[in-house]
């Protein structure tokens, strides 16, 4: 059974803006693809990998989320363990859902997922989008 997570994207005013600083991180760490640290490695992993993806929380918002390619676990240079969740590189727009600020990261039910935007609006369209939600057009 799939599970996805939802996670705050902290300094990102965009789907555009995301993907820009996801592109700096495999030139500067020549990785193949986008990556996200977190403390914590998911319990119910398997469900993660079984087309799990990362829905991206922006400027309180859902806006975009990510097919998760990967789950590896990494040491980081205090020595703590950590987990690097392994992203696909397209960023897909998806229904803004309004979501409240959380720390860390949270497991989201496939039927509580914002659904994927085809055409329309794009990540820097962000406060239009979020304009015509709040008005119940989206």
């Amino acid at each position: 059974m799939t599970i996805h997570i939802a996670k705050l994207s902290v300094g990102s005013t965009g789907i555009e803006s995301l993907g820009r600083w996801q592109a700096s991180l495999i030139e500067r760490r020549g990785v193949k693809y986008p990556y996200h640290v977190t403390r914590m490695f998911p319990r119910r992993g398997e469900e993660v990998l079984d087309g799990g993806s990362i829905y991206w929380v922006i400027q309180g918002y859902f806006t975009a989320r990510q097919q998760i390619v990967g789950l590896e676990p990494v040491t980081a240079e205090d020595g703590t363990s950590k987990c690097r969740i392994d992203l696909d590189p397209k960023l897909i727009p998806v229904s803004p859902i309004a979501k409240r600020p959380f720390q860390g990261w949270r497991y989201l039910k496939p039927e509580d997922a914002p659904a994927d935007v085809t055409g329309g609006a794009k990540g820097d369209s962000l406060e239009l989008t979020r304009r015509l939600s709040e008005l119940g057009l989206l």
